[in-house]
C-alpha cells in the first residue's frame, strides 16, 4: 500500500521557498535565501549627486546598505512612502565582495510562496526592463523577478565613478 504514496520528500526538494514581495503596481518574486531581512521603512541617509533610483545609505545592522528604488530604476516613476512601507535587504548575488548586501525599497509585507514548476510559468510577450529577468505566472498571480545582479551592477558603477 505504500508503493503507490507520493514520496513526499521528492515533492519538497522541487519546490523552492519563496516570497511574494508587494511592490507600487506589481509583485516581486525571489527565493527567501535572498532576502536576508524585511525591516521597517525609515529614511536612508541621502547622497549627493546621485541618481534618482538611488534613495540613499540605509542603515541596518550597524552598516550601511544602498537603497534602491525598483520602480525608477526601471523607468518609472517613485513609490510613495506611507506606513505599509518595508525595506528587503538582499544579499549579494557575487558581484563584488565589497557589496554583501543591496536594499530595495517596498510597499507592504511580503507573502511565503512555495514555487514548484507545476505552478509557476513565463509569461511570454511582455516588455522585460533592463532590471527584470522575467514576468512570471505563480498559480495564476502575476509576478516580476528581478535582475539583483543588475541592480548591484548599477550601484557599483554610481559609487566607483563618484569615489
Amino acid at each position: 500500500m505504500l508503493e503507490n504514496a507520493p514520496n513526499t520528500q521528492q515533492i519538497d526538494s522541487e519546490e523552492v521557498a519563496s516570497l511574494l514581495i508587494p511592490m507600487e503596481q506589481r509583485t516581486l518574486l525571489m527565493p527567501t535565501v535572498s532576502v536576508a531581512e524585511m525591516v521597517p521603512w525609515k529614511m536612508p541617509v541621502p547622497v549627493l549627486n546621485a541618481p534618482d533610483w538611488f534613495m540613499g545609505m540605509f542603515l541596518w545592522r550597524e552598516r550601511q546598505v544602498p537603497l534602491l528604488s525598483f520602480e525608477v530604476i526601471n523607468g518609472e516613476a517613485r513609490a510613495p512612502i506611507h506606513n505599509r512601507c518595508r525595506v528587503a535587504i538582499l544579499n549579494n548575488t557575487g558581484e563584488s565582495e565589497d557589496l554583501p548586501f543591496i536594499a530595495i525599497a517596498t510597499q507592504g509585507i511580503p507573502r511565503l510562496a512555495r514555487v514548484n514548476d507545476r505552478e509557476i510559468s513565463q509569461i511570454e510577450n511582455v516588455v522585460v526592463k533592463p532590471f527584470e529577468l522575467m514576468h512570471v505566472s505563480l498559480a495564476g498571480e502575476l509576478a516580476i523577478i528581478p535582475n539583483v545582479a543588475a541592480l548591484e551592477q548599477a550601484y557599483l558603477g554610481f559609487s566607483q565613478a563618484g569615489a
